[in-house]
Order: structure tokens, then C-alpha cells, then sequence
């Protein structure tokens, strides 16, 4: 981490910016001073600063103004707003508009450094999370499959033994719960590497494109095929081919691709050459086959060649000490994709997302954060930026449950009870949020946003 910076200092109050620069200035920092927020923008494009530290009260532009105009040229470089007044929803304002933090004036200079530093040491952390997280995206290591779940942590062991074996996998679970990343975990991590991964979605062609998607088709073999086509059979030569959604398949299809399973040999549409292939298939899907072979919906005989190992994948309500791990992970792959700076989700948001069933598991989560990420004008995920189904969970059935006398309510009891904790704390503290939040053990931003939330006014408790 390097040991001077640049710090873009913002405050209508001359002897504010002059004691702030000359303190930066004795530490080895570089400073730049503005009186405004218009003159502070000017200065911001010029210099590229590290850190921002910028007064809220301005004339001309705000403090609030101007960071949305920072917001949108430069969003990862910390800003944090300095204030006079100390209401809470000045704070949470602040806050959500994209500021790192804040402080009260008159503040302690060494608590201000301190937040400085903190903010550029996120930063830094931030790069190498993203350098760490461009890396992942690039391999299929085993450690890279996000995961606290001892049910998947077996489930990857098992997998890592597949992948050096040349068997067939059949890989079962609701949709979105990962099936074709384990599948890519194989074949990377499997000596065919080299070769290709080639995925179809059985279910996303009718039959007759299926066909010839997947064995290809001589010149003339039908109507409007005017040139030879390879197939996906062919295509995956020495590789791993994913069928995915193969329950789907249809059954004079299935017959066709238990003899390449058997015989490893097929021939084009209208063509009388044999084809031999070198490949390795992996068939997913979100059905239950064995009911599907006792329906005669699907051949027996194609479900023992497939079903070689079986991997099921839990869902994600089953693993739900997974649901913060991923929720983190897509934050920060959003967040980079995106141009975003979001730091973290407040601990109601994430109690929100552990408590929701997922139906569309990893998918729906990954969509949720996204959403967001995309939404939020702020540095936090708060509770009121995920959709309202979450927030507002409605019953399945349409039965009403009946109230009962003496009935307890134990959301409104938790939040009694975390109101109490939080004002306990406060006050013996004489109202310092900053050595309360880390009392807690939650972020300052955290620590706002409950205060808002349960009416607390710091300055009265």
C-alpha cells in the first residue's frame, strides 16, 4: 500500500481548508483545495485524487450535488462528506448517494485520518478482489466453485474423481442450481481440456432441428440444406458435449444417441458414411428420469448408459449458508461490470435474501443482485433496493391463517429487541456512532441506516 496520496479537499470555510491541508500536507500528502462544488469538480477531473474530503453546505453547488456528478465520472474513488448538522437523514442521504462516510464537524483529526484511511484501504483491497475475481472468471479450478455447504463441498470432491475418468456423468437439480458450471468443472479439469465444451439445450428445438443440430446433415438431405453441415457430435471430437435438458429429448432421438454411447459411431442426415468420435458426454437435467422410464417417456436402457455417476445438486434453500457467500460474489461481479462501487449489503438486505426459498436458486439471486447493483445510486444494497416479493413475502396458499389470541410476532420482537441493544450501546458510547458500529460489529453505514429505520435521533440519547 503506498504511503501518499492525493487528497482533493472541499469546504466553503477557508480556515477549514487551510488547517485540513496543512495537517495532509505535514503526513506527505499531496492536497488540493476548492470552496465550492463547481470549483471541486473542475479540480476532481484535473487531478485524478485519491480520496475526496468534501463539506455538504456549500454555496454555488452542494456537497450532495457534487458527489452525484463524481459518482458518475469516477465511482471508485472514495468520497466523504463532512457536516455541520447531525441528522440522520442527512447522513443516510449522503450515504446512499454514494458516499464512503461521513463526519460531524467539529470532528477529531485523527479520527478523520483514520477514515481516510480506511477508505483507501478498501480501495486497494477492492482492486485485488476484482484482479482475484478476473482471474476466476478465466478457469474452472476447484476452489473457485463458491461454497460453505458441506452437501456441495462432498459433491465437489466427488466431481474432481469424475473428472479424471472418462464415464459418462448424469448431473441432476432444479433449474439454476449450477449444473452446467459442474459440468465445465469437469471437462476443464479433465485431459480433455484442450478439446471443446459444446452445450444444447434438448428442450430449446423441436425435434427435427434437434436432429440435425446435434448429427448434422449431408448437402440435399432436405429442403433448404444447401451445404454439408457438421453436427454437434462431430464438432465435440475429443472434447465433452452437454445435453442438456435431456429429458426433453425426444424418444427416436434417445435411440439414435444410445448407439453413439454404445458404439461411439453415427451417421449425417441423408449421408452413408459412418462417423467415429472420440467424446465424453454429460447430460443434465431438472426431472426425474427414473419416473419418466416407468411412464415410458424415456428409454431404460438410455438412462443406465447415462446414469453411469449421478451427481444431484442441492437447491439453493438447501444450502443456505451459501445464499451470503454468492450474494457477495455477484456484488462485487456486478459491481465491476457495471462501473459500480458498492461496498456491501446491510445485514437486513442479507437477512432478506437468507430468509427467501429461492425458487429459482443460484439464477434468481444472481438476477436479484444485478437488479440492484444496476438500481442503487448509493454505496450499500439496503432492504428497499431488492424487489418487492422479497420484501414482501405473500403466502403460497391462499388459506388465511387464523390470529390467535396472545399470538407473538417474532420479527417485530427481534426488532424491539435490536432497537434496545442499539440505543444501550449508543448511550454508553455518549452517542459516538463510529465506536458504536464497531461495538456492534456492524459498518457506520449499517449503524445509519438502523437509526433511521427505528426513528433513533443520536444527539438525544
Amino acid at each position: 500500500m503506498k504511503t501518499t496520496y492525493r487528497i482533493l479537499i472541499v469546504d466553503d470555510e477557508e480556515n477549514v481548508r487551510r488547517m485540513l491541508a496543512t495537517a495532509f500536507s505535514l503526513q506527505g500528502h499531496e492536497t488540493h483545495c476548492a470552496s465550492d462544488g463547481k470549483a471541486a469538480l473542475s479540480l476532481f477531473s484535473e487531478t485524478q485524487p485519491d480520496v475526496v474530503l468534501m463539506d455538504i453546505r456549500m454555496p454555488e453547488m452542494d456537497g450532495i450535488d457534487a458527489l452525484k456528478v463524481m459518482r458518475t465520472q469516477q465511482p471508485r474513488i472514495p468520497v466523504i462528506l463532512m457536516t455541520a448538522y447531525a441528522e440522520v437523514e442527512t447522513a443516510v442521504e449522503a450515504l446512499r448517494s454514494g458516499a464512503f462516510d461521513y463526519v460531524i464537524k467539529p470532528f477529531d483529526l485523527d479520527e478523520l485520518s483514520m477514515v481516510i484511511q480506511r477508505a483507501l484501504q478498501l480501495q486497494e483491497m477492492k482492486q485485488e478482489i476484482r484482479n482475484l475475481h478476473k482471474a476466476l472468471t478465466t478457469s474452472w479450478q476447484w476452489g473457485h466453485i463458491l461454497t460453505t455447504s458441506p452437501r456441495m463441498m462432498d459433491i465437489c470432491k466427488d466431481t474432481a474423481k469424475i473428472a479424471l475418468s472418462q464415464a459418462n456423468v448424469l448431473i441432476s437439480g432444479e433449474s439454476g442450481t449450477g449444473k452446467e458450471l459442474i459440468a465445465r468443472a469437469i471437462h476443464y479439469n479433465s485431459k480433455r481440456a484442450n478439446g471443446p465444451f459444446i452445450k444444447i439445450n434438448c428442450a430449446a428445438l423441436p425435434e427435427s432441428l434437434l436432429e440435425s443440430e446435434l448429427f448434422g446433415h449431408e448437402k440435399g438431405a432436405f429442403t433448404g440444406a444447401q451445404t454439408l453441415r457438421q453436427g454437434l457430435f462431430e464438432r465435440a471430437h475429443q472434447g465433452t458435449l452437454l445435453l442438456d435438458e435431456i429429458g426433453e429429448m425426444p424418444l427416436v432421438l434417445q435411440a439414435k444417441l444410445l448407439r453413439i454411447l454404445q458404439e461411439r459411431e453415427f451417421e449425417r442426415i441423408g449421408g452413408h458414411q459412418t462417423i467415429r468420435v472420440d467424446i465424453r458426454i454429460v447430460a443434465a437435467t431438472n426431472r426425474c428420469l427414473q419416473t419418466m422410464v416407468k411412464e415410458g417417456t424415456f428409454r431404460e436402457d438410455l438412462f443406465y448408459r447415462l446414469n453411469v455417476i449421478h451427481l444431484t445438486l442441492p437447491p439453493l434453500r438447501e444450502r443456505r449458508e451459501d445464499i451470503a457467500l454468492l450474494a457477495n460474489h455477484f456484488l462485487q461481479k456486478f459491481s465491476s461490470e457495471n462501473q459500480r462501487d458498492i461496498i456491501e449489503i446491510d445485514p437486513t438486505a442479507m437477512s432478506i435474501l437468507t430468509a427467501w426459498p429461492w425458487p429459482g436458486n443460484i439464477r434468481e439471486l444472481s438476477n436479484v443482485i444485478e437488479r440492484a447493483v444496476v438500481m442503487n445510486t448509493g454505496a450499500v444494497i439496503f432492504a428497499d433496493d431488492l424487489p418487492d416479493p422479497l420484501r414482501n413475502p405473500v403466502s403460497a396458499t391462499t388459506e388465511t391463517k387464523p390470529t390467535y389470541s396472545g399470538e407473538r410476532n417474532l420479527k417485530e420482537e427481534i426488532k424491539r429487541e435490536e432497537k434496545r441493544i442499539i440505543l444501550e450501546v449508543l448511550d454508553n458510547q455518549d452517542g459516538n456512532r463510529t465506536r458504536t458500529a464497531l461495538i456492534l460489529g456492524i459498518s457506520r453505514r449499517a449503524l445509519m441506516y438502523k437509526l433511521q429505520e427505528y426513528g433513533i435521533d443520536p444527539s438525544g440519547s
